[in-house]
């Protein structure tokens, strides 16, 4: 998500930070600075798991690292692939994430990038467009060596990424082992850093015994070279490989897999790998673990997994650098970022069940491509029309004909209280009698009742048919806040293996919504302002918070998750579901604060309270073995923060919010720093993190980031837009009472005065959130899927409770003033 080289001292970040402070006079804070820099460094030197002394390790063990490229679960068959499906009943298995450097015109790993890859246990890639087979070697002795090498090396460094070709077979050599390679492909793989093999056959036959070796590395190219024969389209894709054919290029190289298993000494430990994509679509592959594993147990039958993935049955192409270094005795140094292969949790009892379930995992992952662009059309597409029907409604809601007086005179007197004790008054005072109305528009407008008492037919009431719109916009408000958590929880249903995928995707994330919408007005809570928001809200920070803390499977392959396929993230929080957490977890909190001070309980408890909730809810955000999510905390923080502070009746400076911005600065950085104590192979990106800015990578990481945030942002354009009509509704619509006929917010905050702060802690924490993450728009947006429709289900029920007037000056008691019915500036 880094290099052997220190860090220059003249340039980069310690050199500008350097010039900073010595141009600032601020002398000594540089000289603690420098003090703590030192300090650090020394204890890391103990700490640090990857020295010159790694390369010195003498080999020991013998590693079979075959590589299948495009190998997928599904080609997998008793009959036709005896091998292979041999070794999945004798060892164990996962699917195999093999995100490299991939071409500009294509999304996959090409076969030469995923050799590239295995021998630097970087991402890697080649310069061009589309994918060349890769080079026969050049004849040297026993030996080979590697055309374009010292290109291959020099490319890695545009990528971003930063590989050092020939990590693995250096490794190797300088411990004292032999290394042998078969095919072009697997002579990359074990080359050294000069591009160089010791030992390299074209085919098996010509390897003779294998047992001199310690690292021997196959290509079994058949499903490769299938595709590579195929006629290119128009846009220069290989056209579709008949089925009979790729049956039979698997069948072959099942053959390669146990020709090569046959001639193995006792012991040898047996690496498989689909290790690139060879079809026009990327996707999930094979691996397989058999023999002895690091603890020198063979690997038993079930899942493998990694602490790159933290998930079961799911490994990444750099975790197969770390594996076969590790088995090898030797050490790996910091620029392989993979994490060993290591038995997971139980798999089916036999193959076939093992077979069928990783399958279905890739099928999952196909299917999520296809929907995901579809679905978020589609998520868009529904909340802009929503927004407009909604902002119909409540224009509609004041321009009755003969508007009346309202039957509860108590309800003008809440929310002229309310008022007050936005101003100092109590909360629990202004509130008291607000649960005491349990139904919207009663009396006059319930009944359909005059001012003078007579009864007319509530079908012929405007009065009455706008009560049941704005009940209607309440209820829709409420299941469209509740989607995005049900984007989650819909992983629950296998939705991807039913007949239509997109069709039982919406229909499965529906049906969630509508249960916890279903909650929402199922209880007495459903008469409050802020009930049925509490209620989706606190479902939502609830469901994300124990996800995380069991192992995040929520989100894998979620259309609101994260991708094995793409490698992004595999575990944690990811940007979506954290401005989706952070969101639901700010305005829980603000409807449970609501709740408490109108019993009440007196404002430092529920603060109290709100602060311990909160606080845990940042820690499992950051917590390297939940969240792990380095730009997540300082937003959260800050949102929180803004939202404590405004609950506490105080007024929110722009020193407290560099304060609390330091704070979670320094929050993030302590929980990287602890992550980065651990051992190399146990942390997480948090950690790495800490060690790239030690290394002096830092900035190309930022870079890196930086400019996703700016390709999400300008080229995510329906989030974009997503994100300025729902900020547009929230200030123009819900905030200026006065110019639709309809004191919304104003009234909403005036009933339940915690909402106020709230949305604004919501909506801080996104924009931060924005700033500081990688995926840019897509965090605002999604919070705003959250927070608008949920504060506008506020609005509607303090709409309910409240008088419908035609619409007055601004000057007005029944619209709100602006300090009321909108954020102040």
């Amino acid at each position: 998500m880094p290099n052997d080289a220190m860090p220059n001292p003249t340039s980069g970040w310690y050199g500008a930070r350097h010039e900073r402070r010595s141009q600032g006079g601020h002398g000594s804070r540089f000289r603690w600075f420098v003090a703590v820099l030192l300090l650090g460094m020394m204890i890391a030197g103990p700490l640090g798991p990857a020295s010159a002394a790694a390369w010195a390790a003498a080999v020991k063990g013998r590693v079979a690292l075959i590589g299948v490229p495009g190998l997928e679960w599904s080609d997998l068959d008793q009959a036709r692939t005896p091998n292979l499906w041999r070794l999945v009943g004798q060892g164990a298995s996962a699917s195999l994430s093999t995100r490299a450097v991939p071409p500009p015109d294509r999304g996959i790993t090409c076969p030469i990038a995923g050799w590239l890859t295995v021998s630097a246990g970087q991402r890697a890639g080649t310069t061009g467009k589309g994918c060349p087979s890769p080079a026969a070697p050049q004849p040297a002795g026993t030996g080979a060596s590697i055309p374009n090498w010292q290109a291959l090396t020099a490319y890695q460094a545009e990528t971003g990424f930063d590989a050092r070709l020939g990590t693995l077979g250096q490794l190797v050599a300088d411990g004292g082992g032999k290394v042998a390679a078969i095919g072009p492909g697997a002579a990359i793989a074990g080359a050294d850093r000069s591009g160089n093999i010791a030992k390299y056959a074209p085919s098996l036959d010509a390897l003779g015994d294998p047992a001199p070796y310690n690292l021997i590395v196959l290509e079994a190219a058949e499903l490769a070279d299938a595709w590579a024969d195929r006629p290119l389209d128009e846009y220069g894709v290989p056209t579709p490989l008949p089925a009979a054919t790729r049956q039979a290029a698997v069948a072959a190289a099942d053959q390669q897999v146990g020709a090569l298993v046959g001639k193995l000494p006792p012991g040898t430990t047996i690496l498989v790998a689909g290790l690139s994509d060879v079809t026009p679509n990327a996707h999930l592959h094979v691996a397989i673990a058999a023999g002895p594993s690091p603890s020198g147990e063979p690997y038993p039958h079930g899942h493998l997994t990694a602490r790159s993935t933290r998930q079961d049955a799911l490994v990444t192409i750099t975790d197969l650098t770390a594996t076969a270094i590790q088995l090898l005795g030797l050490t790996a140094p910091r620029e392989v970022v993979g994490r060993p292969w290591q038995p997971g949790g139980a798999a089916p009892a036999t193959p076939a069940g093992t077979v069928t379930e990783l399958a279905d995992g890739d099928l999952a992952s196909q299917v999520l491509r296809e929907v995901r662009g579809p679905f978020f059309t589609v998520l868009v597409t529904v909340q802009l029309l929503f927004y407009a029907w909604a902002a119909l409604a409540l224009r509609r809601r004041h321009t009755p004909t003969h508007p009346g007086p309202s039957a509860s005179a108590t309800t003008t007197s809440e929310a002229t209280t309310s008022d007050a004790s936005m101003s100092g008054a109590s909360t629990s005072d202004a509130v008291a009698s607000e649960g005491s109305i349990s139904e919207p528009n009663s009396g006059t407008i319930a009944s359909g009742a005059s001012a003078s008492g007579r009864t007319t037919s509530a079908a012929a009431d405007p009065l009455a048919s706008t009560s049941r719109l704005l009940r209607a916009v309440q209820v829709v408000a409420v299941v469209s806040g509740a989607i995005a958590v049900s984007t989650f929880l819909a992983q629950l249903v296998p939705w991807w293996a039913l007949p239509v995928p997109m069709l039982s995707v919406i229909v499965t994330i529906l049906a969630i919504a509508g249960l916890i919408t279903a909650v929402a007005f199922g209880g007495p809570w459903r008469a409050h302002v802020l009930g049925p928001l509490t209620a989706v809200a606190g479902i939502t920070s609830l469901a994300l918070l124990l996800d995380v803390m069991t192992g995040s499977r929520l989100q894998v392959n979620a259309v609101t998750g994260y991708e094995p396929v793409t490698g992004g993230r595999f575990y944690g929080f990811s940007n979506i579901a954290f401005a989706v957490y952070a969101t639901g977890t700010i305005l829980g909190l603000a409807g449970v604060a609501q709740w408490l001070l109108r019993r009440g309980v007196s404002r430092l408890v529920v603060v109290g309270a709100c602060t311990l909730y909160g606080g845990f809810a940042v820690f499992a955000d950051g917590w390297p073995s939940w969240g792990a999510d380095f730009g997540g905390v300082p937003a959260f923080v800050t949102g929180l923060a803004v939202f404590l502070i405004l609950l506490s009746g105080r007024r929110v400076s722009v020193l407290r919010l560099l304060l609390v911005g330091l704070a979670g600065g320094v929050l993030v950085g302590t929980l990287s720093v602890v992550d980065w104590l651990r051992p190399e192979t146990e942390r997480t990106h948090l950690g790495t993190f800490v060690q790239q800015v030690i290394d002096g990578q830092a900035w190309t990481v930022v870079g890196r980031k930086f400019s996703a945030m700016i390709g999400v942002t300008v080229g995510n354009w329906s989030l974009t837009l997503l994100t300025v009509v729902a900020l547009a509704f929230l200030f123009f619509v819900l905030a200026r009472p006065s110019r639709w006929g309809a004191p919304a917010l104003g009234q909403a905050y005036a009933l339940a005065p915690t909402l106020r702060a709230g949305l604004f802690g919501a909506l801080t924490c996104a924009f931060v959130g924005f700033l500081i993450n990688d995926s840019g728009i897509a965090i605002p947006a999604m919070a705003l899927t959250v927070a608008v429709p949920l504060t506008l289900a506020a609005c509607v029920r303090a709409l309910q409770l409240s008088t419908p007037t035609p619409p007055g000056p601004r000057s007005g008691r029944a619209a709100p003033t602006r300090s009321e019915a909108g954020p102040p500036s």
